[in-house]
């Protein structure tokens, strides 16, 4: 049966933890909030009622206005490494945790709002998000769960003619996330940091007692942690690099201790590929281009191991960095070869592929509808799309293509499984730019069917529906001006 959203919900574990981890802090109300956006296939999984006049007062109480009746609202407090320069504290500066609520596998969510007013970690901002970057958010986090990637996610968003100043004079808004945890790498990094050994230990514990039971009868179940979200880190930035996604601020406050994708600030999903796109307009160096994320997710692994030393062995947690590069291949090599339709991976399946994607950069071919097309040489049912045509050098293509058909002659498929297979890997709509562009300038209207209507797009990724052809095409060219950046 389910529940109303004010009759379920349980206090945070997290606050089981010390006063040292956290503060209590009330959401700071907003005018007039309205819940504009509602997520029902979310709400039902969280076992509550999908629909949202089922809900009574539900705009105040995801708006911050009203607290749940025994809630215990919480910021956390962590630090990070940003930009590769530490920052000994940050912390939860505009989230909430409200509550939390059993999903319908017997898991317990976190339920946390995001632009609900200052906390001790603000840092002398307003704790508010604006309404562009909340959609963003909303979108993107059910966006990434349609593609299968690890993500939070976005149960609701409201809206509030409360002015927040960024660059101009913008609305509030607060978005409701959802998920097992939001602990950080640099929740860890601010114990060890700061020599709160006994503090690290208990955060290293509770971590495993919740996330990560099989860790626990391990002989260093710290080591052992370590391990485990090093693998889950090196999958979820395989796939990744395998839709096109930049996260654009991969800071070490920004990497989630499960491996989901963690903070939707200026991520983008490239349109022309390009191996050193940087989607963040405030990242002058380059640090976070598409090519880095790997690599990047490697150095901020290192940082979460350096944080754990207290309690493991500096070998073993070498040990464990060195086999990152390993687990990422493997990955990247699975999501890749699930993309061209092949039943096993070869070694010479590298070169393969990074000969198509040499093609690819020098001729910023897009890079979601070229993979979605590659199914079309095998399907008999569908006429070939010129896929040459969308390339400079379309000789070299031709010689990559017959390479790459020789090398699906030896794997015993028929065409139409091959491209049935490849369908299923290779999504047909993602939040482009200017797809989310599009929807919050009418948002800001005051109309946000366009956010409703991605959403049930992107739920299903993969699916061709001819209502939503608008969505699969390439780019228009107004939107090589777009650009995100870290103001939100």
């Amino acid at each position: 049966m389910p529940y109303a959203f004010d009759e379920s919900p349980f206090s945070p574990r997290f606050a089981t933890l010390p006063q040292r981890f956290f503060a209590h802090v009330p959401p700071t109300p907003l005018t007039t909030p309205q819940l504009v956006v509602w997520n029902s296939a979310l709400a039902s999984e969280l076992n509550l009622h999908p629909d949202a006049l089922a809900h009574a007062g539900i705009d105040d109480y995801l708006g911050g206005n009203r607290i749940l009746q025994d809630s215990l609202p919480l910021a956390s407090v962590y630090c990070g490494h940003q930009f590769g320069v530490y920052v000994p504290q940050l912390g939860d500066g505009r989230a909430i945790l409200i509550a939390e609520l059993p999903d319908a596998h017997g898991q317990i969510q976190e339920i946390q709002l995001k632009g609900a007013g200052p906390t001790p970690w603000s840092r002398h901002a307003d704790g508010r998000a604006v309404l562009r970057s909340s959609i963003r958010e909303y979108l993107c986090s059910e966006a990434m769960h349609g593609l299968g990637i690890p993500t939070t996610r976005a149960l609701a968003l409201v809206a509030s003619p409360t002015p927040v100043w960024r660059e101009t004079r913008e609305t509030a808004a607060v978005v409701t996330r959802v998920a097992p945890t939001f602990v950080r790498f640099g929740h860890f990094e601010y114990y060890s940091h700061h020599d709160e050994h006994a503090h690290l230990r208990t955060l290293t514990d509770w971590t495993i007692q919740h996330f990560y039971p099989q860790c626990a009868a391990a002989p260093s179940p710290a080591l052992a942690l370590l391990q485990a979200v090093i693998a889950r880190t090196a999958s979820m930035v395989a796939q990744w690099q395998a839709v096109g996604f930049c996260h654009g601020v991969m800071n070490t406050d920004n990497m989630s201790i499960l491996g989901l994708t963690l903070d939707y600030g200026p991520f983008g999903f490239m349109d022309g590929f390009d191996a050193r796109h940087i989607c963040n307009h405030s990242d002058d160096s380059g640090r976070y281009a598409y090519n880095q994320q790997p690599q990047v997710a490697l150095w901020n692994l290192n940082a979460l191991a350096q944080a754990l030393l207290p309690l493991l062995d500096r070998e073993a947690a070498i040990a464990a960095l060195h086999e990152f590069q390993n687990l990422f291949e493997d990955a990247f090599a699975a999501c890749f070869q699930a993309k061209l339709g092949l039943t096993d991976w070869l070694d010479e399946d590298w070169t393969l592929l990074t000969d198509l994607l040499n093609l690819m950069h020098a001729s910023r071919t897009d890079w979601t509808t070229f993979w979605r097309d590659l199914a079309t040489v095998h399907d008999a049912q569908a006429l070939a799309t010129p896929l040459r045509d969308r390339f400079v050098d379309r000789d070299g293509f031709d010689v990559w293509l017959a390479a790459y058909q020789a090398r699906c002659a030896q794997n015993e498929l028929t065409g139409a499984d091959r491209a049935s297979r490849m369908r299923a890997a290779n999504p047909l709509y993602v939040l482009r730019n200017h797809l989310a562009e599009t929807a919050i300038r009418q948002a800001q209207q005051g109309d946000f069917s366009e956010v409703k209507r991605l959403q049930e797009c992107l739920a299903h990724p993969f699916t061709e529906r001819p209502e939503f052809a608008d969505y699969a095409a390439p780019a228009p060219d107004w939107a090589a001006d777009l650009s995100v950046s870290c103001s939100s």
